[in-house]
C-alpha cells in the first residue's frame, strides 16, 4: 500500500487504486513507475485557483499579533509572515526593513530568497516532466547526464530527489570555500561533483544534498529542451500566475530584501549571494502571497497528478533511517518533508504538516502546510541567525489557526 497524508485539499491518504503508483523496494531503493498517460491525464478537468485575495495588512489571530508586536517593538524579529485557511488570510504583516543601510523598510509583496524551499519547485519540475511522459524518476541519472562517471551508473533520478544518492553534497566538497563564492555554470557544478566517489551505495542512507538537486536541475533541462529556469517558469510559474517567484541564478532580480546576519559588531549585510551554485537548490526568490498560491496550487492538485504527488510526499527514507534526536525521523519526501513538529514545541500538538525550511546569504526561511485543515503558513525572514525562532513563530501560527493551545516554549 502506497501511503501518503490523510487529505491534501480533499485528496486521500491512500492512493493504492491510482492507475499509477511508485513501489520502493528494498536495499538500493530500485523503482517500478507506471506513468498515466499524458491524455488521459489533460482529460481530467481541474478546477480553477482561487482568486488571489488583496495583498493587506490582515491580523486575526490575537495571540500571534500579540506575540510579534512584543518582538517587532524590541527587534528581535526581521521578516514577513502570512498565515492561510484555504484561500482566507488570516495573518499579513512584515516586521523590519529590506535593507539598513537604505532605510528601506518590508513591504507586503517584497520579495525574499526562498533558498532551499526552493527545492520543492525542482522536484515538482522533474515530477511535471515525467506527466509529460518525457522522463520518470526511475531513469538512470546517466542516460540524462554527458559524461557521466562510472560511479554514478546506479543512480536513478529517485536517488537525487530524494537525498539518497551518495553524492557529496556541495559543502562536503573540498573545493567548497572557492565554489561557495565564485560564479558557475551548471556543467561547471556537475563536473566538479563527478570528481568525487559515492558516500554510500545509493539508496541505503539519507544524507542532504544540494549537489544532487542541482543535477536533478539540469536534468529538468535536458528532458525539456529548455534551460531550467526557463522550464520552470514556463511550465509552473506562468501558468500560476506567481509574477514574483523566479531565479536569480543566472540574471540579477529586482526589489529582493537584502540578507543580514548577527555578529558580535552588530547586523551585518550578507550581499554575496552567489546562487549560481545552487541554482537547483536553492536559487529560487519569491513573496508571502505567491508562496501562499504555491502551497494551494502544490496540494490541490494545480500542478501534478495525483500518481506524481503521491510521490512527491512519500516517505522515502531508506528502511532502518535511525531516529532524529531521539524521535521518529521525519518522511523525505521530494524537496518536502512530512512530520509533526508541533511535538516540538510545548504545548504540544501533533498534526502532520508538510513542509521545508531554507537558509542562505542572511535568509532563514519556513514554509508549511497542514492538509486536514488546509492551513498555510510561511515565515520568511532576512537574518540567518533567526533559526529558531522562525521555527517556534511558525509553529504559534500553525497551532494558533488550528485551534490548538498557543506554544510558549521550544522541546527540541
Amino acid at each position: 500500500m502506497f501511503v501518503v497524508p490523510k487529505s491534501a485539499g480533499g485528496r486521500p491518504w491512500f492512493l493504492g487504486s491510482l492507475a499509477a503508483v511508485a513501489l520502493a523496494s528494498a536495499g538500493a531503493g530500485a523503482w517500478i513507475v507506471h506513468a498515466i498517460a499524458p491524455e488521459t491525464q489533460a482529460a481530467v478537468a481541474k478546477p480553477r485557483l482561487p482568486k488571489r485575495p488583496p495583498v493587506e495588512v490582515v491580523e486575526a489571530l490575537p495571540q500571534l499579533k500579540a506575540r510579534l508586536d512584543y518582538l517587532g517593538e524590541r527587534k528581535q524579529f526581521m521578516g514577513a509572515i502570512l498565515v492561510a485557511k484555504g484561500d482566507q488570510v488570516l495573518f499579513r504583516q512584515v516586521y523590519g526593513k529590506a535593507n539598513y543601510e537604505n532605510d528601506q523598510p518590508l513591504q507586503l509583496d517584497t520579495r525574499f530568497r526562498l533558498a532551499s524551499v526552493s527545492k520543492q519547485f525542482t522536484a515538482a519540475a522533474i515530477l511535471k516532466l515525467q506527466d509529460e511522459g518525457k522522463l520518470t524518476v526511475n531513469d538512470p541519472v546517466c542516460q540524462w547526464i554527458e559524461a557521466c562517471p562510472d560511479a554514478w551508473k546506479p543512480l536513478r533520478i529517485h536517488h537525487l530527489l530524494s537525498h539518497t544518492s551518495g553524492i557529496p553534497d556541495l559543502m562536503a566538497q573540498s573545493e567548497w570555500g572557492r565554489i561557495r563564492v565564485t560564479p558557475r555554470t551548471p556543467q561547471e557544478l556537475t563536473e566538479t561533483s563527478a570528481r568525487y566517489g559515492l558516500q554510500f551505495e545509493p539508496g541505503t542512507k539519507i544524507r542532504y544534498d544540494n549537489a544532487a538537486y542541482n543535477l536533478a536541475a539540469e536534468i529538468v533541462a535536458k528532458a525539456s529542451g529548455k534551460p531550467f529556469e526557463t522550464y520552470l517558469n514556463d511550465a509552473i510559474l506562468k501558468p500560476l500566475g506567481l509574477k514574483d517567484t523566479g531565479s536569480d541564478a543566472h540574471a540579477d532580480a529586482q526589489g529582493l530584501a537584502m540578507g543580514y546576519a548577527n555578529f558580535p559588531g552588530g547586523l551585518a549585510a550578507q550581499p554575496i549571494a552567489n546562487v549560481s551554485v545552487v541554482y537547483g537548490a536553492g536559487a529560487l526568490y519569491s513573496t508571502l502571497d505567491d508562496m501562499l498560491v504555491w502551497n494551494q496550487a502544490l496540494h490541490k492538485g494545480h500542478v501534478l497528478s495525483d500518481a506524481a504527488y503521491a510521490q512527491m510526499i512519500a516517505d522515502h527514507a531508506p528502511e532502518g533511517t535511525p531516529k532524529e534526536r531521539g524521535r521518529a525521523h521525519r518522511a523525505y519526501g521530494y524537496g518536502i518533508y512530512v512530520n509533526s513538529l508541533g511535538e516540538q514545541v510545548t504545548p504540544a500538538f501533533d498534526d502532520k504538516q508538510i513542509y521545508h525550511t531554507g537558509s542562505w546569504a542572511g535568509f532563514r526561511n519556513l514554509v508549511l502546510y497542514q492538509p486536514d485543515a488546509d492551513v498555510t503558513v510561511v515565515v520568511l525572514s532576512n537574518n540567518y541567525h533567526q533559526r529558531d525562532l522562525v521555527f517556534m513563530l511558525s509553529q504559534q501560527a500553525m497551532a494558533e489557526a488550528l485551534g490548538r493551545d498557543f506554544p510558549t516554549g521550544l522541546n527540541r
